[in-house]
């Protein structure tokens, strides 16, 4: 399978369905053949929703999922996984068609080009060349993966050991870019943290600093709440790390604050 035997397969379906297809469409179809060149025709891949609607120029989420959701019932898209959101990645693979080509759009095109006098141009798909598209670009490495901003990154180009931290940075990035909102403060350099500034930090605490993820989920929990003091202090998971024990501390007394709280609200309906 290649991008040739992909476009050719579409534009037969499409000459032969004409009541069917609209823009979008093509658009959808042909990035995500882009993007599958571009990450070394792998099997199964990520299509981020809003990469892909940034990238085509639709503004409207569920015009781009009921295109996406077309081209998965016509065959043209095998859904893996679906995402979330419209901030979240779609896993998908492309299908190799084997329906036979179209004859009408063999014929539609043949009528054309006589009529334009070009009698050179005419279709080398039956046997007489074959033509493969040639691979662009070479799968993501880990030097690369370094570079490339957080919010870029699929799971799918993350190994196995580092998922888990990979997972916690996103959701700390996410929490940050969140909290900067809210004060209506500038967000482009969280927007733009690079993979390794933003997941470092958070496999040094899991794996040489102690931290556990429970205490990680005390440290967000914090970050999320209604307390404002660290929320303009901790913007990245650098700073983090270096708040991390007081965080934890503030979160202990604040459990410990609870459940006294509780103990002495036992004691009082107990009395009464």
């Amino acid at each position: 399978m290649n991008g040739y035997e992909l476009s050719r397969a579409w534009f037969d379906f499409s000459f032969d369905n004409t009541s069917k297809i609209k823009p979008v469409h093509s658009a959808i179809f042909f990035f995500a053949i882009e993007r599958c060149n571009r990450l070394g025709w792998k099997k199964e891949f990520g299509l981020p929703t809003d990469l892909a609607m940034e990238a085509l120029g639709i503004k409207n989420y569920k015009t781009y999922y009921r295109a996406l959701q077309d081209l998965v019932e016509w065959g043209f898209i095998q859904w893996i996984q679906k995402s979330k959101n419209q901030y979240t990645a779609n896993i998908i693979a492309l299908v190799k068609i084997t329906k036979a080509p179209s004859q009408a759009l063999d014929k539609a095109l043949s009528g054309h080009y006589t009529k334009q006098g070009s009698p050179q141009i005419q279709s080398t798909y039956r046997g007489i060349a074959s033509i493969d598209k040639q691979v662009n670009l070479k799968p993501i490495n880990h030097k690369t993966l370094n570079k490339k901003p957080l919010f870029e990154v699929e799971k799918i180009e993350i190994k196995k050991d580092q998922e888990v931290y990979f997972e916690w940075a996103l959701k700390f990035q996410k929490l940050f870019l969140k909290n900067l909102k809210r004060k209506d403060a500038p967000s482009k350099k969280t927007k733009e943290a690079r993979f390794k500034d933003c997941v470092e930090p958070i496999q040094k605490m899991l794996t040489t600093d102690g931290v556990n993820e429970v205490q990680l989920q005390l440290a967000y929990d914090i970050l999320d709440g209604e307390d404002e003091f660290w929320k303009g202090i901790i913007l990245d998971t650098k700073k983090l790390r270096e708040k991390i024990g007081q965080l934890i501390a503030q979160g202990k007394k604040i459990k410990e604050t609870k459940q006294m709280d509780l103990r002495v609200r036992d004691k009082i309906k107990n009395y009464d």
